[in-house]
């Protein structure tokens, strides 16, 4: 996967990851790094496979590890994660070799990615990201449960997909 390398590699990419890194050095809950956008890959990707929807594994992994790329601009400016990381996605995507369709099909999904809106189709790319985020936490372990702001519905009780 020659363009996620690139990615991996690219110079605003690392510098957002290192300064949420830093903002998050004493957080509690849910971390935003690379072992998490992973696991939000992953779980696309299976989700993807599953269901046979089609999408590129060069695509759902650039989603995945790009979806809270904007937190460097939320712990520094306050702009919400979700805007923030689509404009920053748009240009590491470009410098990545991705198409215009391709850095659409995923800043739309990253910008959408907090909340999913009811008319949005379980065959789009926003869809796989929302749930894949949401699945790749494993709440049933974490030790601050009882603490987190999650609703109980919405917390992971099971490994499920």
């Amino acid at each position: 996967m020659e363009r996620v390398d690139k990615i991996l590699n690219n110079n605003i990419y690392n510098q957002c990851m290192a300064g949420i890194e830093k903002a998050e050095e004493k957080r509690e809950f849910c971390l935003h790094d690379t072992e998490h956008s992973l696991a939000v890959a992953r779980i696309a990707y299976i989700i993807n496979l599953e269901e046979k929807l089609g999408f590129d594994k060069e695509c759902i992994y650039a989603m995945a590890l790009l979806h809270d790329i904007g937190r460097c601009k939320e712990y520094e400016e306050g702009t919400p994660h979700h805007e923030a990381g689509s404009v920053i996605a748009a240009d590491v995507l470009k410098n990545c070799g991705f198409s215009e369709e391709e850095i659409y099909e995923i800043t739309s999904a990253i910008s959408s990615h907090k909340q999913i809106s009811d008319d949005v189709s379980n065959k789009e790319l926003k869809y796989i990201l929302y749930r894949a985020d949401k699945l790749s936490r494993n709440c049933f372990e974490c030790k601050m449960y009882d603490e987190c702001y999650w609703d109980e519905e919405k917390k992971n009780q099971t490994i499920t997909i």
